[in-house]
């Protein structure tokens, strides 16, 4: 299974933020592939040096298993991020610019599933 999941959350939200990592790390745990959509105030989190400050209350913090995982694909809305004058040499290693062409192209795989959070 391929899980595509939108998030919108961010450091303004920390335990918010935290839980579609928490499925991703589950999802890829049990051998599903996964791509996390960043918008809003999610673009954040994605930011070289930021995931390592944000403490959840309550989930784990899977931030850095996420970011750190080759299989896992991360994209930052490009708008959203431009907007918070946040450059795409700013990211942590594995999260690239994307849009909404990406997360369409996810979404249509015939084995996705799609996620809001």
């Amino acid at each position: 299974m391929h899980y595509v999941i939108s998030t919108t959350w961010g450091p303004t939200d920390v335990t918010r933020a935290a839980l579609p990592f928490v499925f991703a790390a589950s999802a890829l745990e049990a051998d599903d592939t996964i791509m996390i959509m960043l918008f809003h105030d999610a673009v954040n989190i994605a930011v070289d040096g930021t995931h390592q400050k944000l403490i959840p209350f309550g989930p784990p913090a899977k931030f850095a298993e996420i970011f750190s995982n080759p299989i896992a694909k991360v994209i930052v809305c490009k708008p959203c991020a431009e907007v918070r004058a946040i450059n795409e040499d700013m990211l942590v290693k594995n999260a690239s610019f994307g849009g909404m062409n990406d997360l369409h192209q996810h979404i249509s795989r015939p084995d996705a599933k799609f996620i809001s959070f």
